[in-house]
Order: structure tokens, then sequence, then C-alpha cells
């Protein structure tokens, strides 16, 4: 791909990035023309339909989060590790993606990279149980759960009264 096409396709991904975290399914293919600074021909020279770009973006902060959630497992205190992912899910366009997922998405890796996510979430619990931190009586897969309704909503934040509920609700109290 030439540098100029590959510039045209990193601002129109970023865009559409920022746009989707904004406003979620609702963004149109004008606005993140737009907002990229490029005309509306040049988005569709890189993705033939909205659902394409959205889908492109999602695997690629589905890559993104995979990669910050590896770097946490085993990684101690793991009540803490479970808060960096946290901080780091609710600044990507997690309600988006999930839509997306749910509605059979065309790139058949969204719902494997979901999987692979949630499962070393479920091991970053399980290690925070073990240490003490987390509720034993919640099992692993659950608290991936609890922690997919705080995060996957729009204007989902890690100070937010509903997360910071839900997190207390799965810390242990130590005395």
């Amino acid at each position: 791909m030439r540098a100029d096409a590959q510039r045209n396709r990193a601002a129109i991904t970023s865009a559409a990035l920022r746009l989707a975290n904004e406003r979620g399914e609702a963004v149109s293919m004008e606005d993140i023309a737009r907002e990229a600074g490029l005309g509306v021909g040049t988005l569709y020279r890189h993705f033939p339909d909205r659902r394409a770009l959205l889908e492109d973006i999602a695997v690629d902060t589905l890559r993104q989060l995979l990669e910050a959630t590896r770097a946490e497992v085993g990684r101690a205190p793991a009540w803490e590790a479970l808060l960096r992912v946290v901080d780091y899910c609710v600044a990507k366009p997690l309600p988006l993606i999930t839509h997306l997922i749910t509605g059979h998405p065309d790139r058949h890796e969204l719902p494997e990279l979901e999987a692979e996510i949630k499962s070393l979430i479920a091991e970053i619990a399980a290690d925070a149980q073990r240490e003490g931190d987390l509720r034993a009586d919640v099992p692993p897969t659950e608290v991936v759960g609890v922690l997919h309704v705080a995060v996957c909503r729009c204007d989902a934040r890690a100070d937010d009264h509903l997360t910071r509920v839900l997190l207390d609700g799965l810390r242990t109290r130590k005395n």
C-alpha cells in the first residue's frame, strides 16, 4: 500500500474510533470522513461500507485489548491488574464492539478475540481470589460478566457510580 493510502487509512480508522467512542453505532461515514479530513470517496475506497469499517476498528481494538490483558496476567496484586484492565476497557468503544459481535459479524475473529480476552480476565480474577482481594463466592466467569456490565455500556468510566459499585461489590473487605 502506498504511503499516502496508509496515512489515509490510519486517519479514517483513528477518526472512526474517536467517533465510535463518542457516538456508538450512530456514527455515519460522512462524519468519519469529515473528522479524518478526507472525502467520502476516499473513505469508500478503503472500506466498502460502514459495517466493514466498524468491524475493522473492532478487530484492532480487541487485539490491543488482548495484548493489554495478556500483559496483566500473573501480575501481583491481581486486583490491581484487574483494575488496569477495567481502565483500559472504558477507554474503548466496547458497546459498539459488543453490538457487532452479537450481530453476526463478517469478521469471524471478533468472537474469538472476545472469548480469549474473557478467558484471560477470568484468569486474573482467579488470581485475585487466591490473593484474597476478590470475593471467592463469585466464579471467575461471573466476575467477567459483572465487569462486562461495567465497561460495555455507553459513557462507562472507571470512576463512575455503577463501575465503582460493581467493583466494590466484588472486592473483599480486609480487616
